[in-house]
C-alpha cells in the first residue's frame, strides 16, 4: 500500500518527555525486617495506592482525608504509599469498614497488581458516634494504627511470592514490561494497537508480560478522538505512559494526527502497525534511560529512536485502503 506524505503540519508527531527522578526511593523495612527477612533478598520496591475509600462509610472529602492520612502514616512506616488511583504496577489497598454494636471496625485488603488478593486486617475499633463525624485528628489517630498492620502484610505477601519464586528479585537480563489493553480507540483500535506494540517493543529487546507479575516497567496506551466538523477530519492523540515497579511515572510518548472522519470507526491496519513500531522506539528510550537494560561489554549500542517515516500516517486517498480483516482475539 502506498502513502503519501503528511497533508497536514504536526502529521506522525512523536514527543517524547523523560522525567528524572528525583531522590533516592524510599526503602521500606530497612533495619527492621521482621521474622520471615530470611526470604526477602532485598528490600521490596513497589509502591501501595490508595484509592478513596468509597466503602468506609465517609463523604467523599472524609475518605479523601482518610486516604492522605494512612499515605502519611505507612510513610512514616517506611512504605512507599500514596493517596491516589493505582498505576498498572502499583499495589493497592482498600478500605472498608463494618458495624459492630456501637463501633465501627475498619478493614485493610491489600491487592497485588494482577488484582490477586493477598490479605485483610482489621483495625482498631472506633465510637460509631466519633466515626459518624471524624475529625482529622481521629483520621490520623485510625491511620497510625493501621499503618504496622498493613506494613506486615506487605511483608508476608512479598515474603511468600520471594520463597516461590527465588529469581523474582534479579534484574539483569532483558526488562520485562506489562502492556495492558489500550483504551479508548474507536473500532478494533484497541485490540490492534495493543498486539501490535506488544510485537514491536519485543523486537525492541524487551520481554513483553500480560499479568504484571515479575515486571519492572509498564506501558499503557489512551486514545482520544477530536472531531473537526470544519475540516471534517479528526484528530487522534495516542499517550504511552512508562511507569516503573515503584510507581514512578518515567516518561511520555505522545502521537498526534489528524484522518479523515470515520476512517478509523472500524480496522486500524497498518495504520496501527505504523503507531506501534514508532511509539515501541520511544518507549524503548524511556526504559534504557531509566537503566532498564543491562550493559554487555562490547556491545554495540542499538538504536532507541524511532526510524525516519515511522509513526500515524494516512493515505491522501482513504479509498485506497486495503479491505480490513478482522484482529484475532489475543
Amino acid at each position: 500500500m502506498r502513502w503519501s506524505d503528511p497533508i497536514r503540519a504536526g502529521l506522525a508527531a512523536l514527543a517524547l518527555l523523560v522525567l528524572a527522578a528525583c531522590g533516592d526511593l524510599p526503602q521500606p523495612f530497612r533495619g527492621n525486617p521482621g521474622g520471615q527477612a530470611g526470604l526477602l533478598a532485598a528490600p521490596p520496591a513497589y509502591r501501595l495506592a490508595i484509592p478513596r475509600p468509597a466503602g468506609a462509610m465517609l463523604t467523599d472529602r472524609q475518605a479523601d482525608g482518610f486516604a492522605e492520612a494512612l499515605s502519611t502514616a505507612l510513610l512514616a512506616n517506611e512504605v512507599p504509599a500514596s493517596a491516589t488511583d493505582p498505576l498498572p504496577l502499583d499495589w493497592r489497598l482498600t478500605v472498608e469498614t463494618r458495624i459492630e454494636g456501637n463501633a465501627v471496625v475498619p478493614r485493610y485488603t491489600l491487592t497485588d497488581p494482577d488484582g490477586q488478593r493477598q490479605g485483610s486486617a482489621d483495625g482498631a475499633r472506633v465510637s460509631s458516634r466519633e466515626w459518624s463525624a471524624p475529625s482529622a485528628d481521629l483520621l490520623a489517630r485510625v491511620a497510625r494504627d493501621a499503618a504496622p498492620r498493613v506494613a506486615d502484610l506487605l511483608l508476608r505477601a512479598e515474603a511468600a511470592r520471594k520463597g516461590m519464586d527465588p529469581a523474582a528479585l534479579a534484574v539483569a537480563g532483558p526488562p520485562r514490561i506489562y502492556v495492558p489493553m489500550v483504551r479508548g480507540a474507536p473500532g478494533d483500535g484497541n485490540m490492534a494497537l495493543t498486539a501490535r506494540l506488544r510485537e514491536a517493543l519485543t523486537q525492541q529487546g524487551l520481554v513483553v508480560q500480560e499479568s504484571a507479575q515479575g515486571a519492572r516497567f509498564a506501558v499503557t496506551g489512551q486514545v482520544d478522538v477530536v472531531n473537526q466538523p470544519a475540516t471534517r477530519t479528526q484528530r487522534i492523540e495516542i499517550l504511552w505512559t512508562v511507569s516503573r515497579q515503584d510507581g514512578e511515572d518515567l516518561g511520555r510518548v505522545l502521537q498526534l494526527n489528524e484522518v479523515p472522519h470515520g476512517v478509523l470507526e472500524r480496522f486500524w491496519g497498518d495504520v496501527a502497525f505504523a503507531a506501534a513500531n514508532e511509539a515501541a522506539g520511544g518507549v524503548r528510550t524511556v526504559v534504557s534511560n531509566a537503566g532498564g537494560f543491562p550493559t554487555q561489554p562490547g556491545e554495540a549500542p542499538r538504536p532507541s529512536g524511532p526510524q525516519a517515516g515511522q509513526g500515524l500516517a494516512m493515505p491522501q486517498n482513504p479509498g485506497t485502503l486495503p479491505t480490513p480483516q478482522p484482529q484475532a482475539a489475543e
